[in-house]
């Protein structure tokens, strides 16, 4: 029986079962490393077993392997104003921390 889970990690939620690849906020990890997620809800596949937390599911976990860290494509920013000669161009990679998730435990 396959389950999934809401976790909540770098200020947003993401829904995910085990097997799935994530790119989360970055972490603070090694790439290897294990992490542990609580859990905000808890369902099993077809959604008749659901147990939802307050905030958290007590007992709850999502076991996670970091896989890698990395940075996110470039992002160009481009300030213009019309007719007063001002262009400014900057640009932003963001960090990130791709885990993958080995298994739900409720």
């Amino acid at each position: 029986m396959a389950q999934f889970a809401v976790i909540q990690t770098g200020g947003k939620q993401y829904l995910v079962k085990a097997g799935d690849m994530l790119r989360v906020e970055k972490l603070e990890s090694q790439a290897g490393d294990s992490l542990s997620f609580e859990a905000l809800l808890v369902a099993d596949e077809d959604g008749k077993a659901v147990k939802v937390g307050a905030p958290k599911v007590a007992g709850a976990s999502v076991a996670a392997k970091v896989v890698s860290q990395g940075r996110a494509k470039k992002v160009s920013i481009i300030k213009f104003k019309n007719k007063i000669r001002y262009k400014r161009k900057n640009g932003h990679r963001q960090d990130f921390t791709e885990v993958k998730i080995e298994a739900v435990k409720a």
